[in-house]
Parts: C-alpha cells; sequence; structure tokens
C-alpha cells in the first residue's frame, strides 16, 4: 500500500481520461470538452439504394450527423425492390440465392432486424440443368463429364482472354461455341444431345450474370468476380428487409424523397463557406463539403455532361466507356394451380441457343424459367439483352401469351394455361436507372471500376476531394451485388471520416487573406 502511494505522489504526469478522439474516430462534439471535437462536414449523398444507405448509416455512425440523402423516388432501396404477389415475395430487383452465412455482410443486416430475421437456406431446384424438362433425370455419366469439360473450356478461355488480352481468336461467345463443339464429337451419339444441353446451358447462364449479349463479355468477367464469404442469403421477408437497421441509423429527416438531382456545382460553389451545391429539379439547393454520387452507372453514363458542372474529366468518362451496363428483367406468373408435379421436384428451364433459335421476337432473351421456391403456384422467368428492353414495350397480355408459347413448346404439353397476375420489372426504361447491373466488356482493363471509384479532385491534386463516387459499378471483384454496394457506400463514408480527421474539420475553401489585409488597411486610412 506504502508503494502504490509513493508511486502516486512521485508522478508528475497528468493524464486525460476523456475519449481520444484519433484513436475512436467520433467527429461528434463532446459536451464534456468542445475544443477536443471537430466541426462536422456537410455531406449530400444522392441516392437512397443500398450505396448510399450505408454510406449515409456508417457516417452516422462515426459522428457526422451533417447528412442529407436526395432520393428520387418515394421509396427507399433503389435496385432493391421487393413486392408481394400471393403468398411470395417477387424480387422484381436484386436477388439472392439459396446459401446462408453468418460471415455474410447481408446476413448480418438482416440478422440486426428487430424481431431478428436472419438469412435462411431456400429450397433448392432437384431439377435443372441436370434434368430434362419432362422426362426425369438425365444420365449421371454424361452429365458430370460435361459440366467439367465445360469449367476446363471456361480456364481455356481466362487465359487467352484474361484482361482483355488476345482478340485474334474472335469473340469469347464464338470461341467457347466452337470448344464444346469440339468437345462434343469425343462423347457417343446417344449422350451427345444431352451433353450439350449441359454445357450450352452453362454457357448461356453467362448471359444471365451479365444481363448482355455474351459476346460482349470479358473473358475475365468470371475471373475476377468473387463471391461474398459463405455465398448468397436469402431473406425470407424480401431484400428491402436488410433495409431497415440501415434506416434506423440514419438522423430522423435526413432523407428526402422524391427529390431528382438536376445538377451538382462542384468547381466553385456560389454558397460562401461550402465546397458544392446540389440543385434538385424542384429549384431547392443544398450546399456541402462533399458529394457522395451513388447513381447507377447507366444515369451516370447518360447524364455526365448535364448532371455535373464542370463536367466530369476525360478519365473518368473512359472509365464508363469500359464498362457496360446490362439489361435484365424478371417476369413474375401467378397460376390458380400449379401445371407441373410437385412430387417429382421443381421445374427449371435452362434454354441454349439451338432451343429459341427459330424465334424471331423478344422470347430469344429468356435465360430460365423456373419455380419459385417455397411457393406452389408462381414461376419467374428472366430475360436478359436486347430482349429485355424490348419487352418492356410490350403490354402484359402479350408477355404473357410469349411465355406461355415457349412453355407449351418445350413441354409438349398444348393444355398449360395463362397466368391469372404477372408482375414484371422495367429497368432499363426507368429514368433514375437506366439498366439493372454493370459487367467488364471486351475492352476493360481491370482498371476501370478503380477509375471510376477515384474521387474528384484526384489524390495528385492539391485541393481535397469534393466528389465520391459509389455503387456496385466501383467495386471490383464485388460488382453487381448488393454487397458490393454495401461495401462502396461503407468505403466512401470512411474516406469522409478521414478526410475530416486529417483537416480536423471541414476543408473550407482558402480564403484569400490578402484582400482582407488590404481592406483593414484601407479602413484605417479612412480613420486617419
Amino acid at each position: 500500500m506504502k508503494n502504490t502511494l509513493w508511486l502516486i505522489e512521485k508522478s508528475t504526469e497528468v493524464y486525460d481520461c476523456g475519449p481520444d478522439l484519433e484513436d475512436r474516430g467520433i467527429l461528434g462534439v463532446d459536451p464534456c470538452d468542445a475544443d477536443k471535437s471537430y466541426k462536422e462536414p456537410r455531406v449530400v449523398i444522392i441516392g437512397a439504394g443500398m450505396a448510399g444507405l450505408s454510406a449515409a448509416a456508417r457516417l452516422s455512425q462515426r459522428g457526422i450527423n451533417n447528412i442529407v440523402v436526395l432520393e428520387a423516388y418515394e421509396r427507399p432501396g433503389g435496385r432493391i425492390h421487393s413486392c408481394w404477389l400471393g403468398d411470395i415475395v417477387a424480387e422484381l430487383g436484386s436477388h439472392w440465392k439459396p446459401d446462408n452465412a453468418f460471415t455474410h455482410p447481408i446476413y448480418t443486416l438482416s440478422a440486426m432486424e428487430t424481431p431478428p430475421r436472419p438469412g435462411v437456406p431456400g429450397a433448392e431446384h432437384t431439377r435443372g440443368l441436370f434434368n430434362r424438362i419432362v422426362t426425369g433425370n438425365l444420365p449421371f455419366p454424361p452429365t458430370v463429364s460435361a459440366y467439367h469439360k465445360f469449367r476446363q473450356i471456361e480456364e481455356e478461355a481466362a487465359q487467352i482472354y484474361c484482361f482483355g488480352g488476345s482478340k485474334q481468336h474472335g469473340s469469347l461467345i464464338n470461341f467457347m461455341s466452337l470448344r464444346i463443339q469440339q468437345e462434343l464429337h469425343e462423347y457417343p451419339e446417344e449422350q451427345q444431345h444431352d451433353a450439350a444441353r449441359i454445357m450450352f446451358g452453362l454457357c448461356h447462364m453467362l448471359s444471365a450474370r451479365s444481363g448482355d449479349d455474351t459476346a460482349m463479355l470479358s473473358a475475365d468477367h468470371c475471373g475476377c468476380f468473387m463471391n461474398m464469404p459463405g455465398g448468397d442469403v436469402r431473406v425470407p421477408l424480401g431484400l428491402v428487409g436488410i433495409l431497415a437497421p440501415l434506416l434506423r441509423q440514419i438522423p430522423e429527416g435526413a432523407i428526402r424523397y422524391c427529390k431528382p438531382v438536376n445538377c451538382v456545382y462542384w468547381g466553385t460553389s456560389h454558397k460562401e463557406g461550402f465546397r458544392a451545391t446540389v440543385c434538385t429539379t424542384d429549384g431547392e439547393e443544398f450546399p456541402c463539403d462533399y458529394v457522395i454520387v451513388t447513381v447507377s452507372l447507366g444515369v451516370l453514363c447518360h447524364n455526365s455532361v448535364n448532371l455535373f458542372c464542370p463536367a466530369l474529366p476525360a478519365s473518368k468518362c473512359d472509365a464508363m466507356r469500359c464498362l457496360g451496363f446490362g439489361c435484365c428483367n424478371k417476369v413474375y406468373m401467378e397460376y390458380c394451380r400449379p401445371f407441373w408435379y410437385w412430387h417429382a421436384g421443381h421445374l427449371k428451364f435452362a434454354f441454349d441457343k439451338s432451343q429459341l433459335l427459330g424465334r424471331c421476337d423478344w422470347t430469344r432473351g429468356i435465360t430460365s424459367i423456373e419455380a419459385v421456391p417455397n411457393s406452389k403456384h408462381v414461376m419467374c422467368a428472366w430475360i436478359v439483352g436486347r430482349e429485355a428492353v424490348q419487352m418492356e414495350g410490350l403490354c402484359d397480355m402479350d408477355v404473357a401469351e410469349g411465355l406461355t408459347e415457349v412453355l407449351r413448346n418445350c413441354t409438349g404439353n398444348t393444355c398449360i394455361p395463362y397466368p391469372m397476375t404477372i408482375l414484371r420489372s422495367h429497368w432499363t426504361s426507368d429514368p433514375y436507372f437506366l439498366g439493372a447491373y454493370s459487367y467488364d466488356t471486351c475492352d476493360s482493363t481491370g482498371e476501370a471500376r478503380r477509375a471510376l471509384a477515384c474521387p474528384l479532385p484526384g489524390p495528385s491534386e492539391p485541393i481535397p476531394p469534393v466528389l465520391l463516387f459509389a455503387g456496385e459499378a466501383t467495386v471490383p471483384g464485388h460488382y453487381a451485388t448488393v454487397s458490393g454496394a454495401r461495401l462502396s457506400g461503407v468505403r466512401e463514408a470512411e474516406r469522409v471520416v478521414q478526410l475530416t480527421l486529417h483537416y480536423k474539420g471541414p476543408p473550407l475553401p482558402a480564403v484569400d487573406t490578402t484582400k482582407k489585409k488590404k481592406k483593414k488597411k484601407s479602413k484605417e486610412v479612412i480613420k486617419e
């Protein structure tokens, strides 16, 4: 005890027991000591999709609450659009896959809901590519060997076309089709049809991932794409349920709905004390220090000239040209009763080009028609590419007739009824999306997404960044995913936090002190 007292008396250092702002990264005002806090910058976020909401929630979590989120629609979520159709949740936008993992960011978001509704394993389709449409399972040996042969062809294509390499072999899809034809000659004649269905079906599914013609893809489209740890998750009440934990973290009133942005003035702001001004179509102005842009790649490409003043630099425009923005739509069909036999498993039609080659309308773009898991009377059709755009211009009756005709031709059952209700998406014709999701084209060099994510002004400029870019298209490896959009929003929010810590507050524009000194001198002369 004596030793302890002696040590206390001996020590003359004063220890600060208050919060260490540099260590914790907290920027909010400390009610106990205002000198230890930094002034919050003003941040405007364009878009209330997953990227925008993630950025706003992260900023609020780190102590920056001086934010406003401008959303063009009356709902949050962006390309997350869940709707009820009968007894199922129809995901008109972002989709889930039937896997589950605690490490997955979307799983953790859904587990934060009150009451918790974590992702659960989805009902696997027991009949898919390895199944004839009507007559049952395909023979086991040719299906397995065809699957492995296709993976070998993918590896060959990746080595030849990796990062937009040699073009002397023609397009990627032509190369893969030729190699499949070569491999089919190695099969006995009675197995060639089944093996062709497997390999061409897998090849055709590449277009579903990109949402465009497979001939437009880069060969490293699949090689550079990385799944989240544990795969994807299925949220029971729809992906819209994962927005609730984010919305709870955002300050009340920070999200402004029905506020389409007209122009972003970021070169020189006419509002004194701020570095940018965001103007909406209704004439309202939002001065700020940082602008986080989360609009889709389609909107960014189409409106880059008019949306920003001054316009975006050539490096940013070149990055956008190197990326593709695919067209993908879904059509949900509700029936009075199922026309398929449930005791034999689910139906899943995967089409190759030979099956739809004779069609000259929008149904050529159908990649699959599958029964919706956990429902006994709803099916979902996927349409990609130019045909998806054509489908958007048709009425519901024409779409229902086209899908029913395909089902009747493929199954041989002319008694398949028309759906009593259909629900479909229109992502390409929507002026605030102009497409579904991004993909790497043949012109992509692997650096396009990094260049798109680079803030403006760039790192080499003396002025700190004003425009920050987020969204699934800005995340290498995790593009075209909800998780990628979330990662990008958190990334840009952390960028704002680090800039605020570096500048100890908002980086206000430099004030010309010489003018002030001249004014002071002139005032002194007048007094004398």
